[in-house]
């Protein structure tokens, strides 16, 4: 009788345990469905258009893209790829693109590393928070907004810039036009990336080392390690994993743009073609004058190819200096 009684209450409890995952699993499924559905509808469906590179792709008023596409639209081939390499500006937009992306990547793991590091060693952790979230604040503003206020800057005849040299007696000329000094814009786009992206990078970071055990700094300090030792021994290489993702995620990018750099906050400034003329731009301005949808769609598929390279490079390179990092 205690034997079956026993075996009932197995039984009971197996049950119970059973409904009790399926409905956990239940629960799981429906939180994750609308993001699901999201990227179906809108990362995943639009991939069909990547055949748009390789055809010549020619709309039908009354028809719909996707027969136009099958119907209406040639096989070119590797054709359209070609205006990129052909094109007068392909040495200047390559430089250009590269040389940004690899001075981006570096201050972009450097200076957040270094924040998120000091911000951790104040003590007062209100000062610490207000200081955070007012570096973080420039992530949220679009590059149209943050373009306005550059203006505000640097206008030739009213801007604050120039006021105040004229107020201090320190202009060289009664309106300087910031808006031609290519000298000025090459290094004043990378204090604009890294003001604006900081933030975040910077927050990634302390989440990273808010996960660090106490009792490691807690040893340390009893040994008599300093401040310096223990971010050296302790939190830059516990860091490692997260600056070698982050690393290979902006590898991956180094063929890219942030258009709204290099288009909006320079006003699109013909004297500065030499500092902002980068893929991306060369392409929005190709469709703007060609209104070639064809042309567009190869330099993406181009970027979307080599940017998925490179990241396998970088995590093949992160793997073998260290084996316990990379992204996969």
């Amino acid at each position: 009788m205690v034997q079956a009684g026993e075996k009932s209450a197995r039984v009971r409890r197996r049950k119970a345990g059973s409904n009790g995952s399926s409905f956990d699993n239940l629960e799981i499924f429906l939180l994750h469905l609308p993001t699901t559905i999201w990227y179906l509808i809108f990362c995943y469906a639009p991939m069909f258009g990547v055949v748009i590179a390789f055809k010549n792709y020619r709309p039908r008023p009354g028809k719909s893209f996707l027969w136009a596409l099958i119907n209406n639209s040639k096989w070119v081939g590797f054709d359209n790829f070609q205006f990129l390499f052909k094109s007068s500006y392909f040495e200047t937009m390559m430089k250009t693109t590269v040389f940004y992306n690899i001075v981006f990547i570096i201050l972009g793991i450097v200076i957040p590393v270094t924040l998120a590091i000091l911000f951790n060693e104040l003590y007062s952790k209100r000062l610490a928070k207000t200081c955070q979230t007012m570096m973080f604040l420039p992530h949220f503003l679009s590059w149209v907004v943050i373009s306005y206020f550059v203006y505000a800057f640097l206008a030739t005849d009213q801007g604050l810039v120039n006021n105040m040299a004229r107020k201090l007696g320190l202009a060289v000329e009664k309106n300087h036009n910031w808006y031609t000094d290519v000298n000025f814009w090459m290094y004043f786009l990378v204090f604009l990336n890294v003001w604006k992206g900081m933030g975040y990078n910077m927050v990634v970071y302390m989440a990273s080392i808010s996960g660090i055990d106490a009792e490691l700094y807690e040893a340390a300090l009893i040994d008599g390690a300093t401040k310096s030792q223990q971010v050296r021994y302790i939190t830059l290489p516990l860091l490692r994993p997260v600056i070698s993702i982050m690393f290979i995620m902006a590898v991956g990018n180094i063929f890219r743009s942030d258009f709204g750099l290099f288009y909006q906050a320079t006003r699109n400034s013909g004297a500065l073609v030499s500092v902002t003329q980068t893929i991306d731009v060369y392409v929005y301005k190709a469709l703007l004058e060609r209104s070639d949808v064809n042309l567009s769609s190869a330099a993406a598929f181009l970027q979307s190819v080599v940017g998925c390279l490179t990241i396998v490079g970088a995590n093949l390179v992160v793997k073998r200096i260290d084996p316990e990092s990379g992204l996969f």
